[in-house]
């Protein structure tokens, strides 16, 4: 298979889903049209409870705003918003993995080699909270507007930027936060929607993933035959009955 760049950001996803070799080529994929209009069905997976642990309003707009941009509603269904990512990252950002407890955080912070991971003293809740607040910042000195009230092309520059590094947001670099609002966004878009994201299982569904079952018994002799059945969460799955033929294991 040759090694060629996906088109669009959901070609990215369904790439990363089957691995294919274009999906390195992530960087670009994150240049889509930003005037492709939402499809109809964006609405239906809207995320519900909203109680927030750790955002305050405004962080919850902005992290809005970012996640519609990084993986956009479009003919395929609803995108990151629509998902609940920013309730799944509130979440996490309120737990254990916001207060960076599995982190080793004695020192000395330096700019790692790309093997070595993230290398930086702050707490994944103190580098998106103080991220988020540079980003805002930076956009109402430059465009007078907060990030969530920019329209889609300035929120997709602003994006492309940071990605490249150039906002200066010291002692942070603005390439790490990017990487991690991205990785945050992949992951709520396709974890269990037991943890806040992943709303009516739109991520799993977009790529076919069957979700959390703990047998496919009954599909093992069904060669050649698209596996059509619901996802099913581990918030469900004890309770999940399965039907004869319905693909379901």
């Amino acid at each position: 298979m040759s090694d060629q760049p996906v088109s669009g950001r959901r070609g990215l996803l369904k790439a990363l889903a089957v691995g294919v070799p274009g999906a390195a080529w992530a960087p670009r994929a994150l240049g889509a049209p930003a005037d492709a209009p939402p499809p109809p069905a964006a609405a239906s997976a809207a995320p519900g409870n909203r109680t927030l642990k750790f955002f305050n309003a405004q962080e919850a707009l902005m992290m809005d705003a970012i996640a519609a941009r990084l993986i956009p509603a479009d003919e395929l269904g609803p995108g990151a918003k629509e998902a609940g990512v920013t309730h799944f990252l509130d979440g996490q950002l309120a737990g254990a993995w916001g207060a960076g407890s599995q982190l080793y955080r004695q020192g000395p912070f330096e700019k790692g080699t790309p093997e070595q991971g993230y290398q930086l003293s702050f707490t994944p809740a103190e580098m998106i909270r103080r991220g988020l607040a540079a980003l805002d910042a930076a956009t109402r000195k430059q465009d007078g507007k907060t990030y969530a009230e920019l329209d889609e092309a300035r929120q997709d520059a602003w994006l492309r930027d940071l990605q490249a590094g150039k906002p200066d947001f010291s002692p942070l670099p603005s390439d790490v936060f990017f990487q991690a609002l991205l990785e945050a966004t992949i992951e709520g878009f396709f974890s269990d929607p037991l943890y806040g994201g992943n709303a009516d299982m739109v991520g799993w569904k977009l790529v076919g993933f069957p979700g959390a079952f703990a047998s496919f018994s009954n599909d093992i002799e069904r060669h050649g035959v698209i596996w059509a059945g619901r996802p099913v969460s581990i918030a469900n799955a004890a309770s999940h009955k399965m039907t004869p033929g319905d693909g379901h294991g």
